[in-house]
């Protein structure tokens, strides 16, 4: 039997754990540091048997020092910046993340799971083969799989084969190959302007008039074609609908426009957009598609610029939906055009 004045601090934490661990709703040690981790490990792995005394001793001295807590913090830079969320600008977060990848603070590993796509593909494009197999090893599936079929085919193979090499990497180089990733990564310059500009054309092209977007994009297949691919994909209107939403989405999205606008935009008349407006009714209740064809029928001969505009109104509905993270837009194949 162990009594209380005989164990030390860890000891004592170690105690507290145990007792935790028959709680399933407790946190997780892994919100622990490996270091933390291996300690706690190792003084259970010295400790037998705790006498009930001392076991109450410990959880009340444990409350104790609990209700003397006046404030805690995290610690570390990734639990600060999560701490903060959109307090900090992102001038200063990139800042102070961009100070932790120099300095080796933090867990490199989980930085580089949070990088966007595109940054680390050109990481897995452009370190060597055995890194690149060390962070797709230890990325998580999905994000590694993104990574690799990206890849140029001779690359691909170069990694897949240095992959096989992995397995007998200690935790130190692993914790090394992750701080260079990650300084190579924080050291690109972040643009000022994070939208991409193709993406940036095809939102201003989204509410141009029909004419307008076929000048502008006919003058850009002349300049570069790469970037006009890039805008045609980013452009999404009235006549998209049918090849970008679901059609069990459509109910969700005629809530979100006036009826009124709604009612105008069906009474298209060019015929990818008459298309569209079958697409929307076929998709609604046979009641509320039928109300909706009797108000078109009774509205008469409409200006197109007042059908034109009714639609960008669907559009910026649909847009707004995106946004906010509520819908999801099907994603053009790459040989799709307006």
């Amino acid at each position: 039997m162990r009594a209380q004045d005989g164990l030390s601090r860890r000891q004592k934490a170690a105690v507290i754990v145990r007792l935790l661990l028959d709680d399933e709703d407790a946190a997780s040690l892994s919100r622990l540091n490996t270091n933390s981790q291996t300690l706690v490990a190792e003084a259970m792995a010295s400790m037998e048997i705790i006498d009930r005394q001392t076991r109450d001793a410990i959880i009340t001295e444990f409350c104790d020092n609990l209700e003397a807590v006046g404030l805690t913090f995290p610690g570390d830079l990734d639990g600060t910046l999560a701490m903060l969320g959109g307090k900090l600008s992102d001038a200063s977060a990139d800042h102070l993340r961009r100070m932790a990848a120099v300095s080796g603070h933090g867990d490199p590993w989980a930085r580089i799971s949070a990088l966007p796509a595109d940054a680390i593909e050109k990481l897995a494009n452009s370190e060597a083969v055995e890194l690149v197999a060390l962070m797709l090893s230890k990325l998580p599936v999905e994000r590694a799989s993104e990574a690799f079929v990206a890849l140029p085919r001779d690359r691909a193979r170069a990694v897949a084969a240095a992959m096989s090499m992995t397995s007998g990497v200690s935790q130190q180089a692993l914790q090394r190959v992750g701080l260079i990733l990650l300084q190579a990564a924080e050291s690109v310059p972040k643009p000022a302007i994070s939208t991409p500009a193709a993406e940036r054309v095809g939102a201003l092209l989204n509410f141009a008039t029909a004419d307008l977007r076929d000048d502008v994009l006919g003058a850009l297949e002349e300049q570069d074609q790469g970037f006009a691919g890039g805008v045609r994909k980013a452009i999404f209107i009235f006549a998209h609908i049918p090849t970008r939403i679901e059609p069990k989405d459509i109910p969700r999205v005629t809530r979100q426009v006036d009826q009124a606008v709604l009612v105008r935009a069906l009474a298209a008349t060019a015929p990818e957009d008459i298309e569209t407006a079958n697409f929307i009714l076929d998709n609604l209740s046979q009641r509320m598609a039928e109300g909706l064809r009797e108000e078109r029928d009774t509205l008469g001969k409409l200006r197109a610029r007042d059908i034109e505009d009714a639609m960008n109104e669907v559009v910026a509905a649909i847009r707004k939906m995106t946004d906010s993270g509520e819908l999801t837009l099907i994603q053009p194949l790459d040989e799709e055009e307006d």
